[in-house]
């Protein structure tokens, strides 16, 4: 980690995409709508590709939350009211009905993801609600990705168990900071003793995989404080952790306003941050495996990193087979075959659309030959670390470094600076160069060379 300077971090403090996707989600079109979306779902039903179908991924989008994080960028609606829980999954189950009519009844699920907004915001007997519907429509394999995200602040160890009992076998605790003077700037109070005691329960339930989120740059933090909090989670010593960069934008996000601009921390103490988490991580024996991840070495994750098995999705980095996403409910975004959709982004436009017995998708993206080599590039650049020319000559029937000769002058710069090594049939990522992965992966998009705006992106480190 030492060779990791603060200069090359500062660097590197620039805005890019996080590349769940390639092309990104604001290259969506509201040209694509539902008709090009069941189209692809039933391609996959009976197609060519029938027989060698995939796994399907599942992605449900719960938008709501009890209360305000400021610093969220989420699509998320805060209520009270749970009783708007009931309404929501009635129309969650006619989404579903209407996608199983064109892709077929019992399609193999290898990945569920429950993702918000809060979906602990759904009492047990919902929770319960929305597998039962989610199992009578597909065919759960055993083995799979189950995943919820938790706010700590909604659960307890009753709650823990019922998810276990429903089949979660991975979990997301959304941490941010310990500190307390930052969780009060932010509207987030969560004792750290209250996720400690979620941690000993979720390791005596047996569930395989239990990740912290962590956002460093938030109002109040110093690197003194937050060294405190990193302290505290290698001692929670999750499996997994999530470590973001803050990204302020109050002209996008309405409830970033309420954060006081003059108690947020300039760059330099954001880049000391990053660089002490960094050490204290890689320190406590987690591998970092890569856009803000890290693992322990006995971890899926790390494990697929080692045996070149890493894939990424909207879910972020992956064991499972780069396969198809089906996503539900309001904003939620999906991808089938060459195609990418999202979903209503207000409730309102979400329910009317299903009650004309419509799929809810507004916008989305038929792939190009051009956007699948670049796609292939890029995510072989984010989850392998490396790129062999030859495979991807094969796979599009093209000359790599005359099809991507702009790209390869570039790389040159970054060689230059330790980030990648150039052969004659491929591109390795270095050490130092997977900290910076984003900006090599940002060489391959064509879009983003075009009109430059990076500005609506997070900062890559």
């Amino acid at each position: 980690m030492s060779a990791v300077s603060p200069d090359l971090l500062q660097r590197f403090d620039i805005p890019g995409p996080r590349y769940t996707s390639y092309p990104t989600a604001d290259r969506f079109v509201e040209a694509f709508g539902a008709d090009d979306y069941i189209q692809a779902l039933e391609q996959r039903r009976t197609g060519m590709a029938k027989a060698m179908a995939m796994p399907l991924s599942l992605y449900v989008h719960i938008p709501f939350c009890e209360s305000l994080c400021y610093y969220c960028a989420c699509n998320k609606i805060i209520t009270k009211h749970h009783s708007r829980a009931e309404e929501y999954l009635r129309y969650l189950s006619r989404e579903i009905d209407l996608h199983v009519a064109h892709v077929g009844k019992g399609q193999v699920v290898s990945q569920l993801h429950l993702g918000g907004g809060s979906p602990t915001f759904l009492n047990d007997a919902e929770l319960r609600e929305l597998m039962a519907m989610l199992r009578r429509s597909f065919t759960f394999t055993p083995g799979g990705e189950y995943s919820i995200e938790i706010d700590p602040r909604t659960v307890d160890a009753t709650r823990l168990a019922n998810l276990a009992e429903l089949g979660f076998n991975r979990l997301s605790f959304g941490v941010q900071d310990f500190d307390p003077a930052v969780q009060k700037a932010v509207h987030r109070i969560q004792p750290a003793e209250q996720v400690f005691a979620l941690m000993a329960t979720a390791r005596s339930l047996g569930f395989e995989s239990v990740n912290v989120d962590l956002i460093y740059g938030l109002p109040m933090q110093t690197p003194e404080s937050f060294d405190r909090t990193l302290a505290q989670v290698v001692e929670l010593k999750p499996d997994r952790i999530a470590l973001y960069a803050y990204a302020h934008l109050p002209e996008r996000f309405k409830p970033q306003r309420r954060i006081i601009t003059a108690e947020l921390p300039n760059g330099a103490s954001k880049v000391s941050m990053l660089s002490r988490s960094l050490s204290a991580f890689l320190d406590a024996g987690y591998v970092y495996v890569g856009m803000d991840h890290f693992a322990l070495p006995d971890d899926a994750l790390a494990v697929a990193k080692r045996q070149g098995r890493l894939h990424r999705n909207f879910q972020g980095y992956s064991t499972q087979p780069d396969c198809d996403l089906i996503a539900l409910g309001v904003s939620s975004i999906g991808r089938v075959g060459a195609t990418y959709s999202q979903n209503a982004k207000t409730l309102a436009d979400y329910y009317d659309l299903l009650d004309q017995g419509r799929l809810p998708v507004v916008r989305g993206l038929a792939v190009s030959r051009d956007d699948l080599a670049r796609r292939a590039v890029i995510m072989a650049v984010m989850c392998q670390g490396q790129v062999q020319f030859e495979a991807v000559e094969l796979a599009y029937l093209i000359d790599f470094k005359s099809y991507f000769a702009a790209e390869m002058n570039a790389l040159a710069d970054l060689a230059k600076q330790g980030l990648v090594e150039l052969s004659d049939t491929g591109i390795q990522v270095t050490a130092d160069g997977w900290f910076f992965v984003r900006a090599i992966a940002m060489v391959f998009d064509r879009y983003l060379q075009t009109d430059r705006t990076r500005a609506t992106f997070s900062k890559i480190i």
